[in-house]
């Protein structure tokens, strides 16, 4: 059996130092024996073969998955309503409901939304020809709560393996079941510890600042703006990633219900309460928002921020609505203020020796299944976005919105005094390539330009 698995974690656990180790490589496959001789029969005539049957078109194929996982949107969003892949990645019934759909509609209709169709060959996909030795990588994503997990196990995974019979599987673990943190994924995609990944910029920011533009906190007044600007710098997240591990992109995680909140126990009505507030912060863009809004910034693996919280270790902690609910912050805080409008997206990534070595049928279909995986992610996305918050909200917490006075220090202290300029300085060069393509992607959207000098200065969007 060919397989690409990590280290258990016990492994990892007793012997650290394996981690810098390349997992074997696959055994080959048994080189098959000669047939015996037969005796040869009598020809006979060769059938007629019936006519192939004609090419569905995407109207044809979302009419046949209409209103269930798996539904596209070729012009009718009525399409998309209906149950979520689990119940936890829908609304309260676990469905995907119009009004939100039609919220997100600028989701359906864009370029992006359409490129991931082409990519699904959903109307001629991949015929399943390999026959060797079932396949298996491990992933391994930030943490199981967070929805692009989630989705993963519940849709990608088994998909993957029902369309390849059981000869292609992924089993998924996390960060914290490995006792990784996250800056190191890089290289540890990199050199082989891990065969597959989820990159997120917040965490690998220190060795690539470059990955930080998709995490500049506070910039972005609506969702919709977020995504044109996600979406126009997507190629350029890919080759940053790819280059740097010398990996394969496989698709894209939508972090969905990730607006950014302050979880406290205490309520942060104004710009006073937040001045030396000690708060959890996971990447070096979000520290830069705290600081420049008078709070206090501490960096604090996610999986340990709950106990952080209930013993009053820290103050208060950032992070998405959903991931938040997911770590069960309601349990140790009382109010949730914000937000900072957040829906990013991120990489899943293949080591290159593993990507390689998959048979190029294989690597096809995963790459299908990667793209209708995220047209999915789409489509639940559009409810996730308004979840999140009202998950927690559900739960008791209070929600506190930022008043004017803390919205004017968001943007006029917080993002073009502290996060942009402490970007470029990480970057080291204004001249730096991915400085350009900031002001030719992101800032026209959204009224900002970076200077020669380094410094921001405001624009018409």
């Amino acid at each position: 059996m060919r397989k690409f698995l990590l280290p258990t974690l016990a492994i990892t656990l007793i012997l650290p130092i394996a981690l810098a180790l390349a997992a074997c490589g696959p055994a080959d496959a048994p080189q098959p024996t000669a047939a015996p001789a037969t005796v040869a029969a009598a020809p006979t005539a060769t059938p007629t073969p019936p006519p192939a049957a004609p090419a569905r078109t995407l109207e044809q194929y979302a009419a046949d998955h209409a209103n269930a996982p798996g539904a596209i949107y070729v012009g009718n969003i009525n399409q998309l309503v209906g149950p979520a892949p689990s119940e936890e990645q829908g609304d309260f019934d676990g469905n995907v409901p119009l009004d939100a759909l039609e919220r997100h509609l600028w989701i359906y209709e864009s370029d992006f939304y359409r490129g991931l169709l082409e990519k699904a060959k959903i109307t001629n996909p991949t015929p399943m020809t390999y026959d060797g030795d079932p396949v298996t990588i491990q992933h391994a994503c930030i943490n199981r709560a967070l929805l692009p997990c989630v989705l993963i196990e519940t849709y990608l995974a088994p998909n993957l393996e029902k369309r390849t019979n059981g000869k292609f599987k992924i089993n998924v673990s996390s960060y914290p079941e490995l006792g990784l943190a996250g800056p190191d994924t890089l290289t540890l995609v990199s050199d082989g510890t891990l065969a597959m990944a989820n990159i997120y910029g917040g965490y690998v920011g220190g060795e690539m600042p470059p990955i930080e533009i998709q995490n500049l906190w506070g910039i972005y007044p609506d969702r919709e703006t977020e995504f044109r600007a996600t979406v126009a710098i997507t190629p350029d997240l890919e080759k940053l990633v790819a280059d740097a591990t010398g990996g394969f992109v496989l698709n894209h995680n939508w972090f969905s219900g990730n607006d950014l909140y302050f979880f406290s126990k205490k309520p942060l009505a104004t710009l006073d309460d937040f001045q030396g507030l000690k708060t959890r912060s996971h990447s070096a863009a979000l520290s830069d928002w705290i600081e420049g809004i008078g709070g206090d910034a501490q960096f604090l693996a996610f999986a340990e921020v709950y106990t952080a919280l209930e013993r009053g270790i820290l103050e208060a902690a950032v992070a998405g609505a959903d991931a938040a609910h997911g770590q069960r912050w309601y349990e140790v805080t009382t109010y949730m203020a914000g937000p900072l409008v957040s829906f990013p997206s991120t990489n899943n990534i293949i080591n290159g020796d593993v990507w390689a070595k998959l048979p190029p049928n294989l690597q096809q279909i995963f790459i299908e299944e990667g793209a209708i995986s995220e047209l999915e992610a789409l489509r639940i996305a559009s409810i996730q976005n308004e979840m999140g918050l009202a998950r927690n909200l559900d739960k008791g917490l209070t929600l506190q919105e930022f008043n004017a006075e803390v919205n004017r220090r968001s943007l006029n202290s917080s993002v073009i005094e502290h996060v942009i300029p402490a970007w470029v300085n990480r970057v080291g060069n204004p001249d730096h390539q991915i400085i350009t393509i900031f002001n030719e992607k992101v800032g026209p959207l959204v009224g900002l330009h970076i200077n020669p000098n380094g410094a921001v200065t405001k624009t018409t969007p």
